[in-house]
């Protein structure tokens, strides 16, 4: 007897349907085709033992399994349930009507229980555009797949509560998840606080505009500046996610397994890896890719903590996806592509010792050690960060100040109002969201400056010796302080409060 189960394979964050058609006939023999990994052909003694401690078995006779299409690889053990029920339909032992309304995915232990799976969105949604009208699933995916409207998630612990579906002996009760009540649950008060740092003002408003521009920016200071606190807290100021964004960062975690019984992602992801981290660590790939950590930033911040330690060729692969923001990653047989539009925030010592112009401490490093180890850092990498800004140590007056600081839910009020006149700036051009993201024409278009502003930028480019890398940079950022103002117009006093945010392009920097 030939019977067809559905289950469904993730390749990047993108689900594709897997026939598994199990034919059982005369004879003795497990045959498992279609390109399975060691996993999934692991998968008959799964089996066995699970449906022999429920009171089932395998049936004695000849059993081959196709998973098509064919090509594709098929990997790890969340097909074990389709293929048990598989079985056990073409087999008799229970009931298969209706089958083929059903994407089936689950991994069973040795006592018929279900462990959790990954890319559970993923599937999903697949399931919900090919027509599909019920997805069953281990429970502990399942407020993330019922995130999807248009298709009943059925939510099991055990395959006898499947077996007993299928029997109409007891029907699964389908998940339900109101998807516009759990978006409101944001976190009104972030767990890290802008109001929780003393001093510092200069330094907060400056992450105000890189919130409110999309800007990546780099904190150079001393050991205990507070480069780190300050980058824990940005994610608090950024606009909350919209739904569609909500879905697309929930959807690459899901792949991974990051995914907690919570569901839906709210909160905007903050990655901080640890320097030695590997190239494929970073951007993602490896022998089966997954996503690296610039994709599990995706719609949030990327945190390099002190940058001319990580590897040259590791901030080097940076270059691309910080451009098109996105990670392609190829191989022979197939492509993968991943999102990671993210801010990058990165923070370094101005010298090896830390303490580069320190009248309070003698540790000092020479000119051409500080050259050195400020060459680490690419000319290219550099000149996708816009806001560079020097973090100084707090006196200790600040620091025993009673008086509680702006707290994050209040910047990120103004924060919200400069991206909403960004979006409406920017309606009409699906790839550009924010001004961080404009390209050199649209810099022409919408960062024009007076004959005063011009000339206001002229002599500081001069003065200052900035490189010309800076110019366009300084355009970008006073679109942002313009539009945290509410100013149509970018005006002097803009483009100098943005000139100050570009310390390391000035040729003098070391003097």
């Amino acid at each position: 007897m030939l019977i067809k189960t559905y289950g469904s394979a993730v390749f990047g964050i993108e689900a594709t349907t897997i026939t598994i058609e199990v034919n059982i006939d005369k004879g003795i023999g497990y045959h498992l085709v279609g390109l399975p990994d060691n996993a999934v052909r692991e998968s008959s003694y799964r089996i066995s033992a699970a449906l022999t401690n429920n009171g089932y078995k395998l049936p004695g006779k000849k059993i081959i399994i196709n998973m098509a299409p064919a090509d594709i690889r098929k990997e790890g053990a969340s097909y074990d349930l389709s293929l048990a029920i598989g079985i056990l339909a073409a087999s008799s032992q229970i009931n298969s009507q209706n089958i083929d309304d059903y994407v089936i995915m689950g991994e069973l232990s040795l006592d018929g229980s279900l462990q959790p799976i990954r890319g559970a969105l993923s599937i999903a949604i697949k399931a919900k555009e090919e027509g599909f009208k019920y997805f069953i699933l281990p429970y502990q995916n399942a407020k993330e797949a019922a995130i999807v409207e248009g298709i009943e998630v059925l939510a099991v612990k055990n395959i006898t509560q499947v077996i007993a579906h299928f029997d109409e002996k007891e029907l699964i009760v389908p998940t339900k998840v109101n998807t516009a009540l759990e978006f409101q649950r944001q976190i009104a008060f972030p767990e890290f606080d802008f109001a929780d740092v003393k001093g510092q003002e200069s330094i907060k408003r400056c992450m105000e505009i890189a919130a409110a521009g999309g800007h990546n920016i780099i904190l150079v200071g001393p050991p205990g500046a507070g480069k780190t606190m300050l980058a824990k807290r940005l994610p608090s100021i950024l606009p909350p996610m919209t739904l569609s964004e909500a879905l697309e960062t929930t959807k690459i975690h899901s792949v991974i397994g990051k995914i907690d019984s919570g569901g839906l992602l709210f909160l905007r992801p903050f990655r901080a890896p640890h320097h030695t981290i590997s190239d494929v660590a970073l951007v993602g790939g490896g022998q089966y890719p997954q996503p690296g950590e610039i994709s599990l930033a995706h719609n949030g911040v990327l945190f390099l903590d002190e940058l001319p330690e990580f590897k040259r060729s590791v901030l080097e692969v940076m270059r691309q996806p910080l451009e098109d923001r996105e990670v392609t990653i190829s191989r022979a047989k197939f492509t993968v592509n991943y999102p990671s539009s993210f801010m990058l925030v990165a923070s370094m010592n101005p010298s090896p010792s830390g303490y580069f112009k320190d009248q309070n401490n003698p540790i000092s490093s020479s000119p051409n050690e500080i050259q050195r180890y400020l060459n680490k850092i690419s000319g290219p990498l550099l000149d996708r960060i816009d806001i560079h800004i020097e973090v100084t140590p707090v006196p200790f007056e600040k620091l025993s100040e009673e008086r509680k600081a702006e707290s994050s839910v209040d910047i990120r009020k103004r924060v919200v109002i400069a991206r909403n006149i960004q979006q409406k700036r920017f309606n009409k051009t699906p790839k550009t969201h924010y001004n961080a993201q404009m390209n050199v024409k649209q810099i022409r278009k919408f960062c024009q400056l007076s004959n005063t502003g011009k000339i206001l930028l002229k002599n500081a480019m001069q003065k200052l010796q900035l490189s010309a890398r800076a110019y366009d940079r300084i355009l970008k950022v006073s679109r942002t302080i313009a539009d945290l103002d509410q100013s149509a117009d970018i005006l002097p006093k803009h483009i100098s409060e943005a000139i100050q945010y570009r310390s390391l392009d000035r040729e003098g920097w070391l003097g």
